[in-house]
């Protein structure tokens, strides 16, 4: 089994995320944070806030092993989709029952691989204040480790001015191990817990940048 899906092309996915490692740090200055915590092998579920486009691009470059993120369908058209096809990438369709994709990302996971997965469901503050239950569900199919990620500093509110070259940060936290029990019950109950990992971890990260 691969820990890329059908499509990809193993020698394209690892030079965009070499890319990936170098993209943005003209416009960023990227600092980050206990990457030592990510696992180098194993099922790994990685869930991370998400308040810009940027944030899936340095992630995948940040993890240093091959990482397969749930990317929305809206960026499947044309070369962009081909392109995210051949690095690995899944694409979701947002709001509809779409099994097939997350089947896929299973299939990733039980051969040892990385999914990377934005729980919010859509760009917003990055507080995670609210999360949907794939990530959940996922570890319950598969067993696997979920690996919180904060980042900060991408947001920009509306009517303000982009800084020059703004700090961009991102916290690794500790690996964790989760129970989630059967039915939709198990699922809500495993969501919040992710939800609420995930949120601690953004307000550390805010902490330390206040310091």
């Amino acid at each position: 089994m691969s820990t890329l899906p059908p499509g990809a092309v193993p020698w394209v996915h690892d030079f965009g995320r070499w890319l990936a490692t170098w993209l943005h740090r003209p416009l960023f200055r990227i600092r980050i944070h206990h990457r030592s915590r990510v696992p180098a092998t194993g099922p790994v579920v990685l869930v991370a806030n998400h308040s810009s486009f940027v944030e899936p691009q340095v992630l995948f470059g940040m993890v240093r092993r091959r990482a397969v993120f749930l990317v929305k369908a809206e960026l499947s058209r044309g070369v962009a989709g081909h392109a995210f096809r051949w690095i690995g990438q899944i694409m979701v369709r947002r709001g509809a029952a779409d099994r097939g994709p997350l089947m896929q990302a299973v299939s990733v996971l039980r051969a040892g691989g990385l999914v990377g997965i934005f729980p919010e469901g859509t760009r917003g503050t990055g507080d995670v204040a609210h999360a949907e239950q794939g990530a959940a569900w996922l570890v319950r199919m598969t067993g696997a480790v979920v690996l919180p990620v904060a980042t900060r500093g991408t947001y920009r509110p509306p009517g303000t001015r982009r800084r020059f070259r703004p700090k961009l940060d991102v916290l690794v936290g500790e690996p964790f191990r989760l129970s989630v029990q059967r039915g939709r019950t198990g699922l809500v109950a495993a969501t919040e817990d992710i939800r609420k990992h995930l949120a601690d971890l953004v307000r550390e990260l805010d902490e330390q940048r206040n310091d």
